[in-house]
């Protein structure tokens, strides 16, 4: 290919790097694939674990309160998202915090333009006052 030089799996062309937008059927990567430091951010609930958090990052991580969660119990809280549309794909994970391995449950239950809802369940069969650090990433898809 004329103007491209091999880095591995793939070529680097002039015309894709440092581009704003790429379009490709397949992309590879051969260790990681994510955002930079500039699309992380972070945010902390301020009253309970049901109290909505803005947050304007396409990955990050929200601290929540440490109000006490009973056994079973359920909550939703919205994350108000200027960088989330109805079209994408919210994932979350819980990376620190909790007393008990397998203790709760997070899941995205909602995304619409703007936001995007998160339900936390304590799944066990005590009550918890713990401060979760749940880890978001968007994975956004460009309307056709």
């Amino acid at each position: 290919m004329a103007n491209s030089k091999p880095i591995g799996v793939a070529y680097s062309d002039q015309n894709i790097v440092g581009a704003d937008t790429l379009s490709a059927t397949l992309i590879f990567a051969t260790e990681q694939l994510g955002y930079t430091n500039g699309a992380y951010g972070t945010v902390t609930q301020l009253t309970n674990k049901a109290t909505g958090v803005t947050i304007n990052k396409t990955a990050g991580t929200i601290t929540t309160a440490n109000a006490q969660m009973a056994p079973g119990a359920l909550v939703a809280f919205i994350v108000t998202n200027n960088k989330v549309s109805s079209l994408d794909t919210v994932i979350v994970n819980i990376a620190s915090g909790a007393s008990a391995a397998f203790a709760y449950l997070a899941a995205v239950v909602t995304v619409t333009d703007g936001a995007f809802t998160i339900n936390l369940t304590n799944q066990s069969s005590n009550a918890y006052t713990d401060t979760l650090k749940i880890n978001f990433s968007i994975l956004h898809v460009q309307p056709a």
